[in-house]
Parts: C-alpha cells; structure tokens; sequence
C-alpha cells in the first residue's frame, strides 16, 4: 500500500478515535502542535482520502438541535485504520533505524551523574 502524505496520516489520527467535522479535525491537528494544515490542504487531503476510501461521509449527526446542518462528518474507515497502523509501523521502524545511528546519540540530552 502507497504511504500517506503527513497531512493524510493526521487525519486518519485524528479520526481514529470517532467521528469529527473538518473544523473539529483543524482544532485537533492544532491542540497536537504537530503541524499547521489549512483549510485548503485539509479539504484537498479529505478529498483524497475519501476517494482512496480511507475515510468516508457519516450521516449520522450528533444532535440535529446543537449541529450546523452544513457541516460534514467524517470518520476513518477499516481500509483507512489499516493505512494508518502501516504508516505507523514505518514510522516506528525509522525510529529504532536512526535511534541506533551517531547522529541520534549524539541529539540526545546529556543527564547530569
């Protein structure tokens, strides 16, 4: 399966755990501080993973009576989760890959004896 792009794999993150609206998905990505996704690059990735069929549109609403009736939900689905468990998995395995390198020993903070 083709990596993900970042902004892809964030979004699965941030679905991984129920169902948000692109507004919701902006503020997550915000409170991680991982990085700074826009609207644009939101709605182009959305767009990208739908049609990849690693999320889709729920038509389910929260609470008609304190929802905008504009707004889209959307969650992950289980080709999507499987996206996502595989980019994690590579990403883990670049880790212990540079975690044994110089350069990630020389990076780690000295600890006072």
């Amino acid at each position: 399966m083709a990596g993900l792009s970042d902004a892809g794999f964030q979004i699965l993150l941030t679905l991984a755990d129920g169902e948000r609206h692109g507004y919701e998905i902006l503020q997550a990505l915000g409170r991680a501080g991982t990085s700074r996704i826009g609207p644009t690059t939101l709605y182009r990735t959305v767009r990208a993973l739908r049609e990849s069929g690693f999320i889709e549109e729920s038509d389910q609403r929260r609470d008609p009576t304190e929802d905008d009736i504009r707004r889209r939900y959307y969650r992950i689905t289980a080709l999507g989760r499987q996206a996502a468990q595989d980019e994690l998995q590579r990403l883990r395995s670049l880790i212990a890959m540079a975690d044994q390198t110089t350069l990630a020993r020389r990076s780690r903070p000295r600890t006072a004896t």
